[in-house]
């Protein structure tokens, strides 16, 4: 300590209240901010990132990721999230909180980041927490500037210290002087009787000096922008603020109370960003608390636990004033305290996150610019050449699902970049080429699609896949796995007389909502494509080997096709396969997946597969499978019976279907129909 300090440090001795030292305090502190401050930092310096971007700048542009430049803001390196980013430029200047919610992986966390980089610049505080000596169960709280807290407490500890060392020096004087007369009067045991009690009583019965020094609840001393704080996944004590058990609460020794009391996130984010991803997996109770800490600005730490002896303790109310940054699914909107969200809403914005963006020049190379940010935060694989960037843009058009798009799900491709750069690391080459993400695409598979894979061998092995020849009643059906692996999904339907009033479809096979409400539409096409009465008889349906369940209508149009065959007892081709939703008119509605879903096909060796017409610009399947598929696009059910169908007479068939189609028209519009109420 410097002399000015020391003077303080006396000035504090004298002047020192009971509730504790806090007038002293900031007499220590305004001497600090005038003895310590900061040194300037040095000019014309250059740091290690600048002379990296030099270099970068003078390599050739030879179209590798390597001549492209990576902007040092994080709010600039997110990519094809125009509305959020603007958003969040706005929320940061005027404080306000945000809601994302959107698939993972789109940048929600990045977002959240590069909010905090954007505050506006506000003068860090450190918190205190100080013995309170009229009711040591409510410690004091006290904010100091950003650096001077630390200082504080350690003037405190050295004050401390001196007073022990000076304790403890009377102490021995004491007990040597009662000694000594001791042996000069020869009464040994009542010296040493009397030095014992002197010793206890100075030893224990006066105060203890170490209690008295403050507990640094937050520091920022080293934050040079405001603090971002992830409190995804915490509990209520981490995220609220706890007080620690005390398990010897008297004889001595107790911990004091302001001792005890751990800061939580919403402490630590005074002045910054507080992020919660899948916001909807906190408790209500907490939910309700964080309510209260962002209308307030500040909130009391209490021990969290009923059990603790830190139940009994509650601070003086401790800064909290944060923006808060919600993430999650869309999910997380149904599980959120309706109070909460309405406060987010009431002072900030709600943003959707998008999942794709157009395949355009300015979009394709921002993603070059993605995969350039990727390689320079790993920082231990090699740059990618022309080649590699080409396919690495190419599989983000396949993931998009959508004709004319690339994905944005850039966590996936991101994975993708770092084992294809692993595996040019591993032949040690310069550059990452096209054979790298090739080898990684089949390296780095998904769960789903490992287990596809799985299905489709064990399907051929045990031969419930069947793709040649014809069969009644059976069709081989496509569905997704996840989000990035398809798998073949086999659907038999047989014909039986109704055992109750009136037929029924029956389908099974964990069948959920939406596909429950798919099978019933199929009953609209039985009656309009056959012209049967259906009505005495039942149809079931079974879905093959789905142990996980289905779920969407992409198998309306394989419903129907088995349907259809059981009833006119026409066989079907196994070697095609079908993907496809199907209105009650016989249009057929474009689905996701579909290019997984066929290349699921070509791998269980089917030649031939049908999918809506509107789905036929999404199709990206790989190289490997162009020439051992045919692909045919189709817009009615019609269309897929003429394909899929093989009738022993194949022309009577054709004529029977336009006939039918054209008189069970012709028969509903002909038929008188009530007359409409009126209701009042």
């Amino acid at each position: 300590m410097n002399k000015v300090n020391d003077q303080t440090e006396e000035q504090k001795i004298q002047d020192t209240p009971d509730t504790g030292t806090i007038k002293s305090d900031q007499d220590i502190s305004a001497a600090l901010n005038e003895n310590d401050k900061p040194d300037a930092p040095a000019e014309n310096v250059q740091t290690g990132e600048e002379t990296e971007q030099q270099e970068d700048k003078n390599l050739p542009d030879d179209g590798s990721s390597r001549s492209v430049a990576v902007p040092e803001k994080l709010i600039d390196q997110v990519i094809g999230q125009d509305h959020a980013v603007e958003v969040i430029r706005k929320a940061a200047i005027q404080r306000r909180h945000v809601m994302m919610i959107g698939t993972p992986g789109t940048g929600k966390s990045m977002l959240a980041k590069a909010m905090a980089e954007l505050l506006p610049k506000e003068e860090m505080q450190d918190i205190l927490a100080y013995p309170n000596s009229d009711d040591q169960n409510e410690p004091i709280i006290r904010t100091v500037k950003s650096g001077r807290g630390k200082e504080i407490v350690t003037a405190h500890k050295n004050e401390a210290k001196k007073k022990i060392q000076f304790r403890n020096t009377l102490i021995m004087i004491l007990m040597i002087g009662i000694i000594g007369y001791a042996f000069i009067t020869y009464q040994w045991l009542m010296g040493i009787i009397a030095a014992a009690f002197i010793f206890m009583a100075l030893r224990y019965a006066t105060p203890r000096e170490e209690q008295m020094v403050p507990k640094l609840l937050v520091t920022n001393d080293k934050t040079a922008t405001a603090p971002f704080v992830d409190a995804t996944g915490t509990h209520a004590g981490a995220l609220l603020g706890d007080v620690r058990h005390d398990p010897f609460q008297s004889g001595g020794l107790e911990t004091p109370s302001h001792d005890r009391v751990e800061a939580g996130a919403i402490h630590r984010a005074h002045k910054g960003v507080l992020f919660i991803d899948e916001i909807n997996t906190l408790g209500l109770p907490s939910q309700q608390s964080l309510l209260t800490a962002m209308q307030e600005g500040e909130f009391s730490i209490t021990g969290q636990s009923e059990r603790s002896s830190g139940a009994m303790v509650r601070t003086e109310p401790v800064p909290c004033d944060f923006v808060m940054v919600a993430a999650g699914n869309l999910d997380a909107v149904e599980g959120m305290h309706p109070a909460l969200r309405s406060r987010i809403r009431g002072n900030g914005y709600e943003i959707y996150m998008e999942d794709t963006m157009p395949d355009t020049a300015e979009n394709r190379e921002k993603f070059i610019r993605f995969i350039a940010q990727e390689i320079k935060n790993d920082g231990m694989i090699p740059h990618f050449d022309k080649s590699a960037i080409d396919e690495v843009i190419h599989e983000a058009k396949r993931r998009s699902n959508r004709k004319g798009y690339l994905t944005l799900k850039l966590r996936d491709i991101g994975g993708l970049i770092r084992v294809a750069g692993d595996l040019a690391r591993q032949e040690s080459a310069e550059l990452t080429t096209r054979r790298h993400v090739i080898d990684a695409k089949k390296t780095a598979r998904s769960i789903e699609d490992q287990i596809s894979a799985q299905m489709i061998k064990r399907t051929r092995e045990y031969e419930l896949a069947v793709i040649d020849g014809t069969e009644i009643g059976r069709v081989n059906g496509l569905a997704v796995m996840g989000s990035d692996a398809g798998s073949v999904l086999p659907i038999m339907a047989a014909i039986t007389p109704a055992q109750g009033d009136g037929g029924e479809i029956i389908a099974t096979g964990l069948l959920k909502e939406i596909a429950q409400e798919s099978i019933k539409n199929v009953g609209a096409i039985l009656k309009r494509f056959t012209g049967k009465d259906i009505r005495n008889i039942d149809i079931h349906i079974q879905f093959i080997g789905t142990y996980q369940g289905v779920e969407g209508d992409s198998a309306s149009v394989t419903v129907a096709t088995a349907a259809i065959s059981a009833l006119e007892s026409i066989p079907v081709r196994q070697d095609i396969a079908m993907t496809g939703s199907l209105s009650v008119r016989g249009d057929v509605l474009p689905v996701g997946g579909v290019t997984y879903k066929i290349e699921a096909a070509a791998r269980a060796g089917i030649r031939t597969v049908l999918i809506p017409k509107a789905n036929l610009g999404d199709v990206l399947i790989e190289d490997e499978f162009l020439s051992s598929i045919e692909i045919i696009p189709v817009e009615k059910i019609d269309e897929v019976l003429k394909i899929a169908l093989v009738p022993d007479n194949r022309e009577v068939f054709l004529d029977k279907l336009k006939s039918i189609a054209w008189s069970t028209t012709q028969k509903i519009l002909n038929t008188e129909l009530p007359a409409a109420r009126t209701v009042v």
